[in-house]
């Protein structure tokens, strides 16, 4: 039998750090995601960007300038072939990142080390597998930046799972009501929400559940966002063979007001309204329910750019009566940007698969695939049918 919990349980949510830091990191794009989360959780864990490079060299210097990286060339094809380059960060869209992989091994067979893919790896299965490939086949280490993996409370949660506490999982839910942004490049995507935004749970239900047997779902188009798109509030539910159910509404809309404190970073694309009041408006929550006991938390990101750590409670049969609730410092954007590559780092120096492994994404594409299809045939959808 597990030990029991205390309240002074250490949870295991930090990520396992490299033995070197001082690996030589490219970074192939200069957004916000590279410029605000990425290089600011590599500088304060000590890791090495030394060159960077983007569609518009004018940016990539300005980030460059900002983060003290020595190399800015003025084209991503001349950062893939820079042989001081050891391990590439890709930041680009989701439709140009195979493109960009596949340039990237070619170009860096025999020097390139490993690589750390946005999520999703790719819009297909078919793309995904034939990335896996090409970099197993030219001994490079693929990572994926599932990045909510590495969220405080999400992590800390598989660690309770894992010491068996909950018992027999019976049922997990993520509530979320907060408005993302949606970059420019997104308007061109053949999905929008599922590949952007609801991947961030399903790869967590996974994380926590492994993948499910079977997809119900249920989209309509978010009324704030103006270019035509097919998934914006997405619902669905998770069934496991074995006995679980998970389900997440994805709320992108969240209601028509704008809100205090800049949490509604799409201002200004639907008419003024009221504002709401004081009571929280922006939310993510999750749940997970099992035979010996309960768990539940928030998740910080919907208040970025203000720190808001995410929480986790949780109650066990074992310890009747008891509520533990950790604490941390630390927040899902940008600290969790640390652990999406050290999990990649590691696995270079330790020549295993990353925690995050292209081959793992692979199956979560195809959740992504699967819900997609489920919400917009009107169907039932298994996630083995899109891996055939």
């Amino acid at each position: 039998m597990s030990p029991s919990p205390s309240p002074g349980l250490a949870l295991n949510f930090r990520p396992t750090l490299p033995r070197r830091t001082d690996w030589r990191i490219g970074c192939a794009g200069a957004g916000f995601i590279v410029a605000d989360c990425h290089l600011v959780a590599y500088r304060g864990a000590g890791f090495n960007p030394v060159a960077i490079a983007s569609r518009n060299p004018v940016t990539a210097q300005k980030v460059a300038t900002r983060h003290g990286i020595p190399t800015v060339h003025e084209s991503i094809d001349a950062l893939l072939a820079d042989p001081q380059v050891e391990i590439l960060d890709v930041a680009v869209p989701p439709d140009a990142q195979p493109g960009l992989i596949r340039r990237a091994v070619a170009l860096g067979r025999g020097r390139l080390r490993g690589i750390l893919a946005q999520k999703p790896l790719a819009l297909s299965v078919a793309d995904a597998r034939d990335l896996v490939r090409l970099c197993a086949d030219a001994g490079i280490v693929l990572a994926v930046n599932q990045n909510m993996r590495f969220d405080q409370s999400v992590r800390a949660a598989r660690d309770v799972l894992d010491r068996g506490w909950l018992g027999e999982v019976v049922l997990a839910t993520i509530d979320m009501r907060a408005v993302p942004h949606w970059m420019p490049w997104a308007e061109n995507l053949p999905s929008l929400s599922t590949f952007v935004m609801s991947i961030h749970h399903l790869d967590t239900f996974r994380y926590w559940l492994g993948t499910p047997d079977r997809v119900l779902a249920s989209t309509r188009t978010d009324p704030r966002t103006k270019f035509p798109h097919a998934d914006g509030i997405n619902l669905y539910i998770l069934e496991y063979d074995h006995g679980p159910r998970a389900s997440a509404w994805d709320d992108v809309w969240a209601g028509p007001f704008e809100v205090r404190g800049g949490e509604d970073r799409q201002a200004g694309s639907i008419p003024p309204s009221p504002p709401l009041p004081d009571s929280p408006s922006r939310f993510i929550r999750w749940r997970i329910e099992g035979t010996e006991g309960l768990m539940q938390g928030t998740i910080g990101w919907p208040k970025y750019p203000t720190r808001e750590p995410s929480t986790l409670e949780f109650s066990t049969r074992r310890q009747p009566g008891v509520w533990v609730r950790p604490t941390w410092d630390e927040v899902w954007f940008p600290d969790a940007f640390v652990g999406t590559m050290a999990q990649l780092l590691v696995a270079v120096e330790d020549g295993t698969e990353p925690e995050i492994s292209g081959r793992d994404n692979v199956e979560t594409v195809a959740l992504c695939a699967a819900v997609f299809a489920a919400a917009t045939q009107h169907r039932v959808t298994t996630v083995r049918e899109f891996l055939a």
